[in-house]
């Protein structure tokens, strides 16, 4: 057995003025509960709780699209597309602001630099500060082909994502380096940045996160170790940087 319900547009807003050439039709079989609404005539109404939660899990996969869009628009090199992922007055520099200047500075980087990448996007962990502004961190495993070396790379990206007129966009992105070296020389030891040509030197990788020196400086001992309480929703990444600056990252 299914239910047909009709799904107002009004219902959803409360208003009481109905259009029905606005209204969806949705078939719904007689296990599926629906939870936080009510029916009346045929309708049904979903209160704010419901409402919420379903704008949640619409820009949790609108800011996963922002991840993968960026990688293929820079692969490709449609710089239009790429920019326009950003919030319009997006940050180059300290005295530079807006997608033009993004784009020109993209342009040299990507000219000047490497005739090809590929970005493949990895674990994606989004955080809301509030109904339009999230932040988050995404893994990267790039390629590079850069003169006659290829080099691969593995990084993290740290996120602030602002939603404006209903669309998501980049407010910032902050790219934390672990390694970049040509692929048949595995970066083992320090200084793991080797681009072919520069001096080496050591990525952001764990600078965003204490545990990593606190890890390392402090081996377990002999009586059962402190477990803390999980993080609330929304607290995982601020529970794990704790307050910790952003690192001065080094991009070219």
């Amino acid at each position: 057995m299914h239910r047909a319900l009709h799904l107002s547009n009004n219902a959803v807003s409360g208003r009481k003025n109905r259009d029905f050439n606005n209204d969806l039709l949705i078939i719904l079989p007689d296990y599926v509960k629906i939870y936080s609404s009510s029916y009346e005539n045929g309708f049904l109404f979903m209160d704010d709780s419901l409402i919420s939660r379903i704008d949640r899990l619409e820009s949790l996969d609108a800011i996963r699209q922002l991840a993968s869009k960026y990688a293929l628009s820079l692969d490709m090199r449609d710089l239009d597309a790429h920019v326009n992922l950003f919030a319009a007055d997006i940050r180059v520099s300290r005295d530079k602001t807006g997608r033009a200047h993004l784009k020109r500075w993209l342009d040299d980087t990507l000219r000047l630099q490497f005739t090809g990448t590929s970005h493949h996007i990895g674990n994606h962990i989004i955080e809301f500060d509030d109904a339009d502004h999230a932040h988050g961190v995404v893994y990267s495993k790039n390629e590079h082909e850069t003169g006659d070396e290829w080099v691969i790379m593995q990084m993290l990206y740290w996120d602030n994502y602002e939603r404006m007129d209903g669309t998501w966009y980049f407010r910032r992105r902050l790219p934390c380096y672990w390694y970049a070296t040509d692929l048949n020389k595995p970066p083992v030891g320090e200084s793991k940045i080797r681009w072919p040509g520069r001096e080496s030197y050591d990525g952001a990788f764990h600078e965003l996160f204490p545990s990593w020196e606190e890890f390392w400086a402090n081996p377990p001992a002999d009586n059962e170790p402190d477990v803390a309480e999980p993080a609330p929703l929304d607290e995982f990444l601020n529970r794990m940087r704790r307050g910790t600056p952003d690192p001065r990252i080094r991009i070219r």
